[in-house]
């Protein structure tokens, strides 16, 4: 069985939130099938990807995302569409996906993220896989926007609720993340996150952080709007609350790609960490892990990841949106953050067993070989594993 697999970012390596579900899509699939893999890179880093990867799949093509925003703003206030997709509008993909298509018997597709439904071939049954509902988030964005930008948001959001139906209607299952988001779509279904719970492990071998003192730690890409409005809040409004009662406890913003914003919240009080080569040594050393987040879709990786480490975790309502977390995490957000991240400071036995209930929850109900396993039926996959490419 072949299958192609369109992503618009290539799933390797796994280490952000939209690669780690695709990466393990990928694998799951290629156990079962022959997977051709047509992705952008938005990294030089990815446009050559490593051998433990290749060799998951028969053909890979990754192209190059080179487009400037100006030039995708205009194409699609020319051509009537959403930026969203004339930001990732590509000859060359489309090339490469009609040679994959013409040359290979391909029995499905499997498309990740909405950007690349347009790339979609007539004819050939296809799992569209959203993640998120991306006109809902647009619709979220224009509430706190003004002016041209509010427009714009409000236009985005628009045509791509509109495009979200389309693509639903003719495709053979639509997922989403969480059922929260497959609520937003009619017909659409729920295709949760995972966690790989021997990785992200404590007694995993990983290079400790030390000698930072007392933490709290935030993980994610900070060039990402949700994630810099999140730490900078927090920076702003929880963190001197905080300190009042800790006034040795510091907060770690880790992640690659901060945005000036985000350094410049570099003090005594605040670590901006940029790009780290394993998240797993700062969370292990995290004496509460914070998703202060006011703009969250789907389920958050960064909070599995923290409970998977068997870390104390305080989230607001929005990050801990589609989790199974009760008894294992605590919800906070405004003032109550403040309080729920002392609270724990205060008694640290109280944050260890609360850290060791969510490592629990998460190995009995988020293993990916069950989140994925519906993926089986709805790709028509063979039961056997697949011996050779």
């Amino acid at each position: 069985m072949d299958i192609l697999f369109l992503a618009h970012r290539v799933p390797f390596p796994p280490d952000r939130g939209d690669k780690i579900r695709s990466y393990h899509v990928l694998r799951h699939l290629a156990k079962r099938a022959r997977v051709h893999l047509v992705a952008f890179a938005d990294d030089p880093r990815d446009l050559t990807p490593p051998a433990e990867f290749r060799d998951l799949l028969g053909e890979c093509v990754v192209v190059e995302r080179t487009k400037p925003r100006w030039r995708a703003g205009l194409e699609a206030i020319a051509s009537g569409r959403p930026l969203s997709l004339t930001a990732f509008d590509d000859p060359c993909v489309r090339a490469a996906v009609a040679r994959i298509v013409r040359e290979r018997p391909t029995d499905r597709v499997y498309a990740f993220s909405g950007q690349m439904a347009q790339y979609l071939p007539e004819g050939v049954p296809a799992v569209m896989d959203f993640v998120d509902a991306d006109s809902a988030k647009f619709a979220a964005f224009a509430e706190d926007a003004s002016g041209l930008t509010r427009w714009m948001y409000h236009r985005e959001a628009r045509l791509l609720g509109a495009y979200e139906r389309e693509v639903t209607a003719r495709v053979a299952a639509s997922l989403f993340v969480s059922a929260e988001e497959a609520a937003l779509i009619p017909s659409a279904r729920a295709l949760e996150n995972g966690i790989d719970t021997s990785f992200f492990d404590p007694t995993a071998s990983f290079v400790p952080v030390s000698g930072q003192g007392r933490l709290i730690v935030f993980t994610g890409q900070m060039d990402y709007k949700p994630n810099v409005d999140a730490v900078v809040a927090f920076a702003r409004d929880v963190l001197p609350r905080v300190r009042v009662r800790h006034p040795d406890v510091r907060f770690a913003i880790v992640g690659r790609a901060p945005v000036r914003e985000v350094r410049a919240l570099a003090s005594d009080a605040v670590i901006v960490t940029e790009e780290v080569p394993d998240v797993r040594g700062w969370l292990a050393a995290a004496d509460v892990v914070v998703a202060p987040l006011g703009l969250a879709r789907g389920i958050q990786n960064k909070v599995l990841e923290a409970m998977a480490m068997a870390r104390a975790v305080v989230a607001s309502p929005a990050a801990a949106e589609g989790i199974d977390h009760a008894g294992t995490i605590r919800i906070a957000a405004g003032k109550g953050m403040a309080e729920a991240v002392n609270a724990l400071l205060d008694e640290p036995a109280t944050a260890r067993s609360l850290g060791q209930r969510a490592r629990a929850r998460v190995q009995t109900r988020y293993a990916w070989d069950a989140c994925l396993a519906p993926l089986d039926a709805m790709m028509n996959l063979p039961a056997q594993t697949r011996v050779a490419a």
